[in-house]
């Protein structure tokens, strides 16, 4: 795409694997296009990443690459799209399966099988791959990705990061023209998102498979891609070029370029390494440190949750063992590790789902999962990693109005709250039709008006974009200063940074590592934020860390600043 980016489609080279000829697609009842003026073009063997807002239209637009839209998703698609030289609206995903591996938003949605290795098998399968080829794939995918002590695992007894993985295993064992990846590295851990795009980026590099990869966490993709495509969401057609230029002007922007933004660098650097040359050369960074105490260290209220000696099995397995937690009221606590560390296990023993097997948890001094519905209710709220599965009602006014009545909430208190973290959303929508990000936006606004005592997120950002991220980050902190204790697991370090107070690792089911953020965040690369990376040394874990320290220095509130934006 870096040669053709903004050639329309019909003058592309004749090297492009997918081409959007004039491509508008509209939903019925839409009031306006999901998608509309595309004609572009992505040569064989580039990344190509795509971004934009919440709802934008970037699954829409990955959706066509596989003939999904129209012909299982419904709507109206105009114009044409070719994906290795094949017309999308003569051939649908079935016809279009051998030059095509697709991964969606919720890979477990499309598992058609009940193991690991039959699930990475199914797609040669149904291709007719002969077996002994097969074998030799699954042996490698299964390296590639780190599942080979997960090949016999039941697929619903994964982690949401485990599953993802196994879906990229086998996206990618049936050597695709052409991968479409849907939000990638969502769910899982730092190290294991860069592990598994460094195998996309070798797939781009030694075997020409051409990649799009939408995603909200630029800071973990942006490095990989050749080329960078904006779909605006407001109906304007998409556009195309370096990750600099189709970024310039927009609030969808790694904290690193943020940064730039802040301090007025010339040019806008979109990896940490250029950004390290920038700062190095900026006098005003010199010396500079965080604001606060040295140690991150926050003053807590009284304990409001409290883990004893909790102990949970799966027939032989320990997912948690032994955890001793407590969480002061008023804070924000980040849980966090690699990908079946035992995290949502822990989660679903604090929200009454599941009784330890040992030890004990209580929330205000009660056991959730001993009391009634409704005080387990007002007690906990918790947003599990697909929202949806709380979302019980066939449009998003009836939801809202729903939770509404059953916290005895003014009338519109949840749709204000759904307005602040995601506007926009139709309230004649159904839930299902929302995509990842605003179902996450839904179903916060559906548990926030119970003023619950305790918080429970698994993933909260999965799927949004920055500035909703941001939104969400400030209510969290809203909450937190309300007196509410707020417990969230999340493998997004820049969340973590902006909205924690403190910050828990669990590893193997046991905590390894616990403390005020700016220690934790920092102590480890594999959990330091871009900023930290940045300006080591300093404490400083974001960009608004940055802010208040120059202007602490200055000591009138101003950070001079000019060039690039």
């Amino acid at each position: 795409m870096t040669a053709t980016a903004g050639i329309p489609a019909t003058t592309a080279t004749a090297g492009s694997v997918v081409r959007w000829e004039q491509v508008a697609v509209r939903y019925a009842d839409a009031d306006r296009p999901a998608l509309s003026g595309l004609d572009l073009a992505v040569p064989s063997g580039e990344l190509c990443l795509v971004v934009g807002s919440t709802g934008s239209g970037k699954s829409t637009l990955l959706r066509t690459v596989n003939g999904a839209v129209p012909h299982t998703t419904g709507g109206t698609l105009h114009g044409r799209v070719l994906t290795a030289g094949r017309d999308t609206r003569d051939h649908g995903p079935r016809e279009l399966a051998d030059v095509v591996g697709v991964v969606p938003q919720q890979p477990a949605d499309a598992f058609v099988t009940d193991r690991v290795e039959a699930e990475i098998a199914y797609g040669m399968e149904c291709l007719g791959v002969p077996p002994d080829v097969m074998r030799r794939r699954v042996e490698e995918v299964l390296d590639l990705l780190g599942l080979v002590d997960l090949r016999d695992r039941a697929l619903g007894t994964l982690s949401a990061g485990q599953q993802q993985r196994v879906a990229l295993a086998a996206a990618f064992v049936t050597h695709p023209q052409v991968l479409v990846l849907d939000e990638p590295t969502s769910a899982l851990d730092p190290p294991a998102a860069e592990d598994v795009l460094s195998a996309v980026q070798r797939l781009v590099h030694d075997l020409g498979t051409t990649v799009l990869v939408a995603e909200h966490r630029l800071e973990r993709v942006v490095s990989f891609a050749d080329t960078v495509l904006r779909v605006p969401g407001d109906g304007g057609p998409p556009v195309a070029g370096p990750a600099a230029a189709v970024l310039r002007g927009t609030a969808l922007v790694p904290p690193v370029v943020a940064l730039g933004r802040l301090l007025g660098w010339d040019r806008l650097p979109v990896t940490v390494r250029d950004a390290r040359r920038c700062a190095a050369a900026d006098p005003r960074l010199a010396g500079l440190t965080a604001a606060g105490r040295p140690d991150g260290a926050a003053d807590h209220g009284a304990i409001a949750v409290a883990c004893r000696g909790v102990v949970v099995r799966y027939g032989g397995f320990e997912a948690v063992r032994g955890v001793d937690l407590e969480l002061a009221a008023g804070t924000v606590t980040a849980l966090m590790g690699r990908n079946g560390a035992g995290k949502t296990t822990l989660l679903d023993c604090l929200a009454g789902l599941r009784r330890p097997d040992a030890g004990s948890v209580t929330v205000d001094g009660r056991d959730p999962s001993r009391v009634s519905r409704r005080e387990a209710a007002d007690l906990v709220a918790f947003v599990p990693a697909d929202p949806g599965d709380v979302l019980l009602a066939d449009r998003v006014d009836r939801e809202l109005a729903a939770a509404d009545r059953l916290a005895g909430a003014v009338p519109g208190t949840a749709s204000a709250v759904l307005d602040d973290l995601a506007g926009g959303i139709a309230r004649s929508a159904h839930p299902r039709d929302l995509s990842s990000g605003q179902r996450l936006a839904l179903a916060l606004a559906t548990c926030l008006p119970r003023r619950p005592r305790l918080l429970l997120l698994d993933e909260p950002t999965r799927g949004l974009d920055y500035p909703a991220k941001a939104a969400a980050a400030a209510m969290l902190r809203g909450l937190a200063a309300a007196g509410h204790t707020v417990l969230l697991v999340t493998h997004d370090v820049e969340l973590a940074s902006v909205v924690a107070d403190d910050v828990v690792v669990l590893a193997d089911g046991e905590i390894v590592s616990r403390g005020p953020a700016r220690q934790v965040l920092t102590d480890s690369p594999a959990f330091a934020p871009q900023v930290a990376k940045v300006l080591p040394g300093t404490g400083l874990l974001s960009v608004d860390d940055v802010r208040k320290a120059l202007a602490l220095r200055s000591g009138d509130g101003h950070v001079a600043g000019g060039g690039a934006r």
